[in-house]
């Protein structure tokens, strides 16, 4: 497997999601919570990942990584949709603690995917462009998602956002069936 196609596969993901811009939206338009509501919209997400990041600490797997790949992100996608379509605070939050922690079981795979699928005399070059990507795709998510807030609406854009995550998670999945059949970290060496 090869890590640069390894990088470009989550590229696309990163790209159609961005729940720190619909939060602040959507918290102040659709939920009617002020400061303290956001704010605790902006905790879901990172309780749902250091939740999930604190488990993994302690209870790493190694099993059908491929399989559970594209399940935490489709997770992640129908977390978003949730999120986009509540107008129940509590069911907002929980959204986005589900997609904190699915998007947590996410980097933790491809991180390891990527450094398995490296050889050595790479590995710090390839880490060097994963994180490029990462951060440019970070970048080009928060304009997607004010771009499509502004030609839509807020709620379509964040709908549409949902659902543009989980078509790329179709369509991957679909695409590159080898990424799906990895079984353990180790057998990225192999491919």
């Amino acid at each position: 497997m090869s890590p640069t196609r390894n990088i470009a596969r989550a590229f696309p993901v990163e790209v159609y999601h961005n729940s720190d811009f619909r939060a602040f939206l959507l918290a102040r338009l659709a939920l009617h919570v002020g400061a303290e509501g956001l704010g605790a919209l902006r905790s879901a997400i990172a309780l749902g990942e250091v939740g999930v990041g604190f488990y993994l600490s302690f209870r790493p797997f190694n099993r059908n990584v491929g399989k559970i790949l594209f399940i935490a992100v489709t997770v992640f996608g129908l977390a978003n949709l949730t999120f986009a379509c509540s107008r129940a605070f509590w069911l907002s939050f929980l959204a986005l603690m589900v997609a904190g922690a699915a998007d947590m079981v996410s980097v933790y795979i491809r991180s390891a995917l990527v450094q398995f699928s490296t050889p050595d005399d790479m590995r710090g070059r390839v880490s060097a462009v994963n994180m490029l990507f990462i951060g440019a795709s970070n970048e080009l998510g928060e304009f997607r998602a004010g771009a499509s807030a502004a030609w839509f609406g807020l709620v379509p854009a964040a709908i549409l956002g949902g659902l543009c995550t989980l078509g790329v998670v179709g369509i991957l999945g679909w695409r590159f069936k080898p990424l799906r059949k990895v079984r353990r970290f180790e057998d990225a060496m192999k491919k």
